[in-house]
């Protein structure tokens, strides 16, 4: 299985991709009913904004100790930390997407001018950086679960991982300010 998967790599990121982006629009678009999930107690539904913003922290950590540990050359610690990260953002995704489903997206409390000027441009940047990011981790993740570590160096994860982990640190943090801006400053 890991000697296929490792030839299609390239073919599983697509598919993946596809299928994850898919899942966010139905939800955000309201395609995915939420009739066929079971409906959570109004104060979990509360607290999943306040648990993805901890969440995103912790990923913003673990990004930057994976990062930390690659370049001392610890490859078993980057790989853990990044994996950690993967969680963190798949337990974010699905709570976020849940509480889409049925509560659809916070509106903003602020002032209009707000709004307009700052709080839509840095959504849009995190959300464009959080779409593009989806195939570049799979595609980072795939070359390194199936591979040998001695492996991996001979494959682009390097130059591709160092993309991604920036627009993925930049895209967590401009998530955690857009939580402030709808949770905290407002």
């Amino acid at each position: 299985m890991e000697i296929r998967a490792r030839n299609r790599v390239r073919e599983l990121t697509a598919a993946l991709s596809v299928l994850s982006l898919a899942a966010v629009f139905g939800a955000v678009l309201g395609a995915i009913p939420s009739s066929v999930l079971p409906r959570a107690p109004a104060a979990v539904l509360d607290a999943i904004p306040h648990v993805n913003a901890v969440l995103s922290t912790l990923a913003i950590v673990t990004i930057l100790l994976g990062v930390r540990f690659i370049r001392r050359g610890q490859v078993k610690r980057h790989r853990a930390m990044m994996l950690t990260t993967l969680g963190l953002f798949v337990a974010f995704l699905v709570l976020y997407l849940y509480r889409i489903i049925f509560r659809g997206a916070a509106e903003f409390p602020g002032p209009e001018t707000i709004y307009q000027f700052v709080y839509l441009p840095i959504l849009a940047v995190h959300i464009v950086l959080a779409i593009v990011c989806i195939p570049l981790l799979y595609y980072v993740v795939l070359l390194a679960v199936t591979r040998p570590i001695d492996a991996i160096y001979e494959t682009s994860h390097r130059a591709v991982g160092r993309i991604a982990a920036s627009l993925w640190l930049i895209s967590f943090f401009l998530g955690d300010v857009v939580y402030a801006m709808l949770y905290v400053v407002y």
